[in-house]
Parts: C-alpha cells; sequence; structure tokens
C-alpha cells in the first residue's frame, strides 16, 4: 500500500497533467458555466414580481444557491465524457501499466473538477451580486462547499459511469433521464412549496431537494441546525458512494 505522501504526489501528478488538459482547451469550463448564467440572467428577472410568494426578500439571494447547486450537478456529470475519450485515445491502457494508486487516478481528476467548480462559483456568485444579490460571506461559503460536495460526487459518478458504459451514445441518455426529475423536484428554478401537493411529496425523496434548501437557508442567513444536517448529510453521503464507485471501476479497468 502506497505512502500518504506516495499518494499524494501520485493524485499531484494526476492533476497537474488534467488541468494542463483544461488550459489547452477550456471549451468545457465555459459551456459548464454558461447555462447557470443564462439562467441567472434570463430567468432571474422573472422572478423579481414573484419572490413575496416564495417567502423571500430578494430574489437573486434566494435564485444563485439554486444556481450554484445546478452548477455543482449539471457540470460535473460531463466531467465522464473526457474520460471515455482519453480511454479511446489509450491513456487508461497507458496508466494501468504504471503502479499509480487506482484511487489516486480517480482523486487527481476530481481535484481537477473540484477547482474548475470552485472558479465558476466564484464567477456565478459575482455576477450575482453585480445583480442586487445581498448575502453574507458565511453564507457564501457553505453554499460554495456544498456545491463543490456535490460536484465531487456527480464528477466521481461520472468517471465510474463512462468506464462502465465507454460510450457517448449510452452515456448521454443516461444523464439527461436523471437529469430531468433532478432539475424539476429539487425546487432549483422554482420552491417545491408553491406546487400541488403531489409534487411536494415526491419532492421530498428528492435528495437534491435538501441541499439546495440547506443552501438557500444559508445565503438567507435562516440556517437551522435541521437544514445543514439534512443538506451536508445528502451531499456527503452521495459523495462517499460515487468515490467508492469510481475507485472501484478504475481497478476493474486496470485489473
Amino acid at each position: 500500500m502506497n505512502s500518504p505522501a506516495t499518494f499524494a504526489r501520485e493524485c499531484g501528478i494526476v492533476f497537474y497533467r488534467q488541468l494542463r488538459m483544461n488550459l489547452r482547451n477550456p471549451a468545457w469550463v465555459i459551456i459548464g458555466m454558461l447555462q447557470p448564467v443564462l439562467y441567472l440572467l434570463l430567468f432571474g428577472p422573472l422572478l423579481k414580481p414573484l419572490i413575496g410568494q416564495f417567502g423571500a426578500h430578494n430574489a437573486y439571494t434566494f435564485f444563485v444557491p439554486g444556481m450554484l447547486v445546478q452548477l455543482g450537478i449539471f457540470g460535473a456529470f460531463f466531467a465522464g465524457f473526457s474520460l471515455i475519450g482519453e480511454w479511446r485515445e489509450g491513456v487508461i491502457e497507458a496508466e494501468r501499466v504504471t503502479p499509480a494508486s487506482r484511487t489516486a487516478l480517480l482523486i487527481g481528476r476530481l481535484m481537477r473538477d473540484l477547482l474548475q467548480l470552485f472558479v465558476q462559483a466564484v464567477i456565478l456568485v459575482g455576477l450575482g451580486y453585480a445583480m442586487g444579490m445581498s448575502a453574507g460571506f458565511g453564507g457564501i461559503a457553505t453554499g460554495i462547499l456544498l456545491t463543490l460536495i456535490v460536484g465531487g460526487a456527480c464528477a466521481a459518478a461520472s468517471y465510474a459511469l463512462a468506464l462502465t458504459a465507454k460510450s457517448e451514445d449510452v452515456m448521454a441518455p443516461v444523464i439527461n433521464m436523471v437529469m430531468m426529475p433532478v432539475l424539476l423536484l429539487s425546487g432549483i428554478l422554482l420552491p417545491m412549496t408553491i406546487g400541488p401537493s403531489w409534487l411536494r411529496h415526491a419532492s421530498a425523496f428528492m435528495p437534491i431537494r435538501w441541499i439546495v434548501d440547506a443552501a438557500r437557508g444559508a445565503f438567507g442567513g435562516t440556517f437551522a441546525a435541521s437544514t445543514r444536517f439534512w443538506g451536508f448529510g445528502w451531499a456527503l453521503a452521495p459523495l462517499g458512494f460515487a468515490v467508492w464507485w469510481g475507485t472501484s471501476t478504475f481497478r476493474k479497468e486496470n485489473a
């Protein structure tokens, strides 16, 4: 078993290589940022006349946390497409012959994804402030932390799915099938409190809803202990499972 120093060095090598790939072709960074920014610019103003119905006082303080969670989910879910390209080009085969930890092959990539996600989140928050958002530093830090945890879970799951499917034609419809109910039932765009009772009950079984509620509570300064517990709980549990699943697929691929 590798020592912690060796493991950290291996993660750093993978991270540095992945970061260089991103810097050479920043298209994924821009594409991942574009959707929540467009929602903020085009959908946010529509909330202003309705915000009183949601029990909130500022449309962007309500909307930006949801966009952060959306950024963490939707942006990270597409991380696996680049891994399919690496597998097809023989990069995974080349990594197979090295003594590097299979966990490091995953964690190094996740480090790149989380750095990219952090930069995107800061830009999104800055844009929210420019449009009139009002939130304290502690609430913003909590919301970004939740975004990074969710993004790490989605990216790890995306890598696992990529090495399992090994085809964009299989992976794309699976992701779309997951994204649709998440977007509609998590309250990212509109709160579930304004929906019919059957829709509210259905959304209670959507873990992302609790994360969105926790992020909004943090931004709005009403971060209750129970909201914090459920929000972080539903963020950390999928992260642990996704890292285990992702590591398992790297080990199988490199067996």
